[in-house]
């Protein structure tokens, strides 16, 4: 049974699906990948396919966050993540990660989310792959855009405690590199959370929040309850430890 708080909290996402907007944020690099123009044979392919074939893997797909890596082993790698989450059940779910929220926007990654619980049942060696998460929720940095406080506050108090194992592939650009690689190419990146004030560059958050209308500050301060519920996390000092870490305050510590 829901608690009253995540019944409200479920009515108001409820009736926000047919009038909530949306600020589109273009694939970082802009063009597309290089290569030739499709063909209108292969679009008419496509279409079909579309029809006829069963796309449910990719279609249960039901939600989508923004948020923010930082490369464990490329700390002054940093960048705005799109991710398109599916929970399998209520201690994991699975998400792609593109750089953009649009159309043309590349797919970029992979990241999973687990329960704590299912963390702690983890060898000690794989535990150093997985991000805490509940400063990028306490922060206000995490969202669900389009979501209604009430409702994205239930969603996110439901992850905390839990931790990601993410994977970059791809470096269409990050912040101060607008286009980095044309390809795929190099080995994979394990991101990384952001921890504590001051890790997160203050403009990247501020860019976000101006495109897409939000106020992470404010996010902040309408999840400061949802501290009593948060357990210290292993992984928090990973950054702290690595000196390239960290380019200024966010806008969440102002």
């Amino acid at each position: 049974m829901f608690e009253p708080a995540q019944h409200r909290a479920v009515i108001a996402l409820l009736a926000a699906i047919t009038s909530c907007g949306r600020e589109d944020t273009p694939p970082s690099n802009r063009a597309a990948p290089p290569g030739a123009d499709k063909q209108v044979e292969t679009k008419l392919l496509e279409k079909g396919a579309e029809v006829l074939q069963d796309l449910s893997a990719v279609r249960s797909f039901d939600h989508y966050l923004n948020g923010f890596h930082v490369m464990k082993d490329a700390p002054a790698l940093h960048m705005e993540a799109h991710h398109y989450c599916k929970g399998m059940n209520e201690e994991f779910t699975q998400c792609v990660i593109f750089d953009g929220n649009t159309q043309d926007s590349n797919l970029i990654g992979i990241e999973y989310i687990i329960s704590e619980r299912l963390f702690e049942s983890l060898p000690t060696d794989e535990k150093k792959r997985w991000h805490p998460h509940n400063y990028e929720i306490l922060s206000g940095q995490l969202m669900l855009p389009g979501v209604p406080d009430m409702a994205e506050k239930a969603a996110l108090a439901k992850k905390l405690n839990s931790y990601g194992k993410t994977w970059h592939v791809w470096d269409t650009g990050h912040w101060g590199h607008p286009a980095a690689q044309e390809l795929p190419v190099g080995q994979p990146l394990l991101a990384w959370s952001y921890n504590r004030d001051g890790e997160a560059p203050a403009a990247l958050v501020e860019r976000r929040d101006a495109r897409m209308h939000v106020d992470t500050s404010r996010k902040r301060g309408q999840r400061a309850d949802l501290a009593a519920a948060a357990k210290p996390q292993a992984g928090t000092e990973e950054l702290r430890e690595n000196p390239g870490a960290g380019h200024g305050s966010t806008q969440a510590e102002r």
